[in-house]
């Protein structure tokens, strides 16, 4: 994970040519040194803290870092996050790069611990997806943890899902149950597979798979299901996911499933407003 994050930030910086900085470089002088601190302009979760410290050790490996809060700490409007001190050009430099990453981290973490605010007391997990940036998805889950999410699978050699394509793929005449049984004679990795119905999910359970997706399902028939659940001598974990949003997901959390998976939490998060201030 060292290695992902150092070629994601070497990739960021390479794009803003933080090399060619025509700004600061004619402004100021290679040996000036200045002290800045970074803040929050609204209420957050933050999330990313090491990735801003590592770029600017990156333009300037004496840079003075000082963090005010640690990831998952909530810093409240107008809070200092960051205190910083070293060469001018390298906070100047780095400065868009850094609280992109900040801002976007901290957003996904800060709508994470709403969600899981949303199902407090129940214990349902909340989980993210794969539903991420591409190059970006260590980072991505990073902060849904930090927001006191739960990480679902990181890539597709992780587990096994059975979704409704693979079940179209596999043959049409074959069963949901029968799709299981085959995947369980050709490996051990934890098998999931989703469902729509409640007919599906009573073909399912019967294949014992370790997890069953009800997909896009209404409370009423999650609540039905989780007392069918029950009854079973090996019952399977269960979980919700599909049109789930702040106003809808206690509802789900009721219903009694064991975790819900949102994709909103990293497909669409809105970035947190943070800026730096130079000390004059």
């Amino acid at each position: 994970m060292e290695k992902r994050v150092n070629e994601i930030i070497t990739r960021a910086l390479r794009e803003d040519h933080s090399d060619k900085d025509i700004t600061t470089n004619i402004l100021t002088h290679p040996d000036q040194s200045s002290e800045a601190y970074i803040l929050t302009r609204e209420d957050t979760i933050v999330s990313g803290l090491e990735i801003v410290r590592k770029i600017f050790r990156k333009l300037d490996p004496r840079m003075h870092f000082t963090p005010f809060h640690k990831d998952g700490d909530r810093a409240v409007k107008n809070s200092k996050v960051i205190g910083l001190s070293g060469k001018t050009r390298a906070l100047l430099t780095g400065e868009r790069v850094a609280l992109n990453f900040l801002s976007y981290l901290s957003g996904i973490a800060t709508i994470t611990h709403r969600f899981v605010q949303h199902v407090d007391p129940y214990t349902v997990k909340i989980m993210d997806t794969r539903k991420t940036l591409p190059g970006l998805r260590g980072l991505v889950k990073m902060a849904v943890r930090a927001g006191g999410g739960v990480n679902h699978r990181f890539n597709l050699k992780e587990m096994v899902i059975i979704k409704d394509n693979h079940q179209i793929a596999y043959k049409k005449d074959r069963t949901i149950g029968e799709a299981i049984r085959h995947v369980r004679r050709q490996t051990n990795k934890m098998i999931m597979v989703e469902v729509d119905t409640i007919a599906q999910f009573r073909q399912a359970v019967e294949a014992e798979p370790d997890v069953i997706l009800l997909d896009n399902m209404t409370p009423q028939q999650m609540r039905k299901i989780v007392a069918m659940n029950k009854k079973r001598t090996k019952p399977c974990l269960l979980e919700a996911s599909g049109g789930i949003n702040l106003r809808n997901i206690r509802s789900i959390a009721k219903t009694g499933v064991d975790r819900i998976s949102i994709g909103a939490l990293t497909h669409s998060p809105r970035a947190i407003d943070f800026s730096m201030e130079f000390k004059s």
